[in-house]
């Protein structure tokens, strides 16, 4: 194949032919009729109601000469859209929470032009998976496939409405897997490059195969619309939450009770890893499962359940396709030593939303600005048993702020030293060695966090 553009002319080398678009065309008409538009009514609110008609009373009387707030002119019906899918051939459907989130009437149109009036059966926000059902027989259930197998670089194809234009099929390949985003999340999203709008959401992910191996979730974008990033819910997540949100109508997750974050290179090297890997404890909650277990903060989960843990999400995504009363074996290393833990996972106490990855910088370096907390700043930290020096400013310049330290951050301990006061923390430095990494544990927005700190 060749390539020419002015006097410019390109020839592909044999690496470089071998990558093709895959041919979806015989694909997109096996599966469409699966497919299916999701219409959505929701009733603005009777204060926003108000706004609207007064919004038309101010137009009557001044008409172009008044300018009224957007805000001030929404109808009193608002209407939204998405995708969904067949998975039973009764009726039973999949598309995202955010879809039909706040809806008062669900109505799911086919690719023949159908309109059916559809029931949701139930809704999970945190793994943004909902199912529905709509009364018939004979639906064209599409095939569920396995995502556990999916590999980077594979083709895909999305079919789904975006921007309303209903039944428009997009095509790339699996960027990444296993992409996290928050503490608000529990699936490991599958990240492709498959172009995405609005209206896309809920609809199916298929491989070459014509098999569904996601529901279609999210897009990262600064404008809106495609930026060449989507996301998807792997189909083996969705489908353990469709078997519960059938069943139950909601969703029982399991809890272990720690707050994991990721080994970088420095923690590596004061953990004596070989390499970074691992999910570092940087809480264990009081009588969860984790502190029965005999888990302890500092602790490094490197298998779990005979699985090899690369990443805190790794971790995560294990216990939440777990169950209540799942047993658990962990090998951790605590210490620079090797052992084994066993437990029982429990059932999510009310309020917490489970297990989640704390966030943390990847490079740290000193100069700090710090004050003792106050009576009300150290009340804050009593959940935690813990105190320190806040942070109230860093020196451009200086190690820390190049670290993404910031002013707000608790120092609760240095070269694994408690620090109750600025005089602590000062002794502290005074025994750092003059080269290596060292420990510096902070409390940022209430969340505990473990860096690494290379002094050079």
């Amino acid at each position: 194949m060749t390539m020419t553009t002015g006097v410019t002319v390109a020839t592909a080398t044999n690496a470089q032919a071998a990558v093709t678009t895959a041919d979806f065309s015989g694909l997109v008409q096996q599966v469409t009729p699966g497919v299916a538009r999701v219409n959505v009514t929701k009733t603005v609110s009777e204060s926003e109601l108000a706004k609207a008609q007064t919004a038309e009373l101010l137009r009557q009387f001044f008409g172009d000469r008044i300018q009224i707030p957007e805000e001030a002119t929404k109808p009193a019906i608002e209407h939204a859209y998405g995708t969904a899918f067949f998975v039973t051939a009764d009726g039973y459907m999949l598309t995202n929470h955010h879809v039909i989130a706040g809806a008062d009437k669900i109505t799911v149109t086919l690719n023949d032009r159908t309109e059916l009036d559809a029931k949701l059966i139930g809704s999970d926000e945190r793994s943004d998976v909902a199912v529905l059902k709509v009364v018939g027989t004979n639906f064209p259930a599409l095939p569920i496939g396995d995502s556990t197998g999916l590999r980077v670089g594979e083709p895909v194809l999305a079919i789904g409405s975006p921007f309303g234009f209903d039944y428009s099929a997009s095509a790339g390949i699996v960027s990444a897997k296993s992409r996290s985003f928050s503490r608000e999340t529990s699936v490991p999203f599958i990240q492709t490059d498959v172009a995405l709008n609005p209206g896309n959401s809920g609809g199916p992910l298929f491989n070459q195969g014509g098999e569904v191996i996601g529901i279609n979730s999210r897009i990262f974008s600064g404008t809106g619309g495609y930026m060449g990033l989507s996301f998807s819910i792997p189909i083996d997540a969705a489908m353990d939450i469709y078997e519960q949100l059938k069943t139950n109508g909601s969703v029982q997750r399991a809890y272990l009770g720690i707050y994991p974050q990721d080994i970088d290179r420095n923690l590596a090297e004061v953990y004596k890893l070989a390499r970074p890997q691992g999910a570092l404890l940087t809480r264990v909650s009081p009588n969860s499962p984790a502190q029965k277990s005999g888990l302890k903060t500092g602790d490094i989960i490197l298998q779990y359940n005979d699985i090899e843990i690369m990443r805190a999400s790794d971790l995560l995504n294990l216990i939440n396709r777990a169950r209540p009363n799942d047993t658990f074996r962990a090998k951790v290393q605590r210490d620079g030593k090797s052992l084994s833990i066993s437990g029982k996972l429990s059932d999510t106490p009310e309020g917490v939303q489970g297990e989640g990855i704390d966030q943390q910088d990847n490079v740290v370096r000193l100069g700090l600005r710090l004050r003792n907390l106050t009576a009300d700043e150290q009340l804050e930290l009593t959940a935690d048993e813990k105190t320190g020096v806040l942070v109230t400013a860093t020196d451009p310049t200086g190690l820390a702020a190049r670290s993404g330290i910031f002013a707000g951050d608790v120092i609760t301990k240095l070269y694994q030293k408690p620090i109750t006061k600025v005089t602590d923390f000062n002794s502290a430095i005074s025994s750092l060695p003059k080269k290596g990494v060292v420990t510096i544990e902070v409390i940022r927005q209430g969340i505990p966090a473990i860096i690494g700190l290379r002094i050079e």
